[in-house]
């Protein structure tokens, strides 16, 4: 798509107008992949796939087009040059899979249009959407946490010595690689703490040429994990002119309307929500802890009340799959055209 400055700020709005007012963000990524056989037990988690198997990474992609996705996400949450230098491999090579992760994304985007061309009705008999229309590639950028591998992500306790030079040296690279990737906006996601949001806005007015949105996660419904105001963390997204949408990612189904209703005070910018499946993740053990969620059809019902409120992009994050994404679109009033 390619966007000048000019046009980052209505990317979002004009994306949202063609999606018929919502748009559908892609599900769990890595917890479809080891569905698929891919063992993930690893530092660089779903990033190591990036390394062993891009068939795999096209294919979960795919899956979520064909679930009725517009945006998708792309496997480099985990993926750090210096995740991928601890293994060994040069600042080149490391820059190298960052690029890589783009391109398989818009593979997989290339190859579910050319489907649609191929078909003659939007939907397969198997259930498979195959709708022509606008669909935006978002490169995924994990917080500092996620690189640690040691689940403080979920905590967004980076210790007192934490300073925002630091966060901002350890992300610039990576975010420069992946906004001339080709790739259509950054996704900063699961941002646990306000100190890296603020890295990420002010590596955004570097030279940035693509928008972002920020996610954030949320053990309580007030706060995000680290303890710090929500309402804080949304202030800063809205004050970077970069920033075309924010939200909530990988927290519980049942905190969302009131995270929605503490954004919309502070940002009218879009704001999007990818739950996860409400299920526990055991940091210690490194493994989600069964039947602690919900299952797909209590999970979608809330989507049209999010909706309603204000969220204007809707997904599922960890343990959520393409048959979630089918169901959000589904379930929304903008979509129902699609399955006619």
């Amino acid at each position: 798509m390619g966007v000048n400055n000019g046009t980052v700020q209505t990317l979002m709005s004009d994306f949202l107008r063609t999606s018929g007012g919502v748009a559908v963000i892609d599900g769990g990524f890595a917890t479809e992949l080891e569905r698929h056989g891919a063992d993930l037990n690893d530092p660089l988690w779903s990033a190591k796939c990036l390394l062993t198997s891009t068939d795999l990474v096209r294919q979960v992609h795919l899956d979520y087009l064909e679930a009725g996705a517009d945006i998708i996400i792309t496997a480099s949450y985990q993926a750090t040059i210096q995740g991928f230098g601890s293994k060994g491999f040069s600042k080149e090579e490391s820059e190298a899979m960052l690029k890589k992760s783009v391109d398989i994304a818009c593979e997989a985007r290339k190859i579910y249009y050319e489907r649609c061309r191929n078909s003659a009705s939007n939907y397969t008999s198997d259930g498979k959407i195959l709708k022509n229309r606008p669909i935006l590639v978002a490169a995924s950028v994990g917080s500092y946490g996620a690189y640690l591998a040691d689940g403080s992500e979920y905590s967004g306790d980076y210790g007192d010595a934490m300073d925002l030079e630091f966060l901002k040296s350890f992300h610039r690279r990576r975010v420069q690689v992946l906004a001339e990737s080709g790739a259509d906006l950054i996704a900063f996601e699961t941002v646990p703490n306000k100190i890296e949001a603020q890295a990420y806005a002010e590596l955004l007015e570097e030279g940035i040429k693509i928008p972002a949105w920020f996610s954030f996660n949320s053990k309580d419904g007030v706060n995000v994990v680290s303890g710090d105001s929500l309402i804080e963390c949304a202030k800063i997204a809205d004050s970077c002119p970069k920033v075309v949408a924010v939200g909530i990612n990988c927290t519980p189904p049942r905190f969302i309307s009131g995270l929605i209703q503490s954004i919309k005070k502070v940002t009218t910018k879009p704001i999007l929500i990818y739950p996860n499946s409400g299920e526990t993740y055991d940091a210690e053990l490194k493994q989600w802890v069964k039947n602690t969620g919900v299952p797909d059809e209590d999970f979608v019902s809330y989507v049209n009340k999010w909706c309603e409120i204000g969220a204007s992009l809707v997904g599922g994050c960890c343990r959520t799959t393409p048959n979630t994404i089918k169901a959000i679109c589904r379930t929304l009033p903008s979509r129902s055209s699609y399955l006619a």
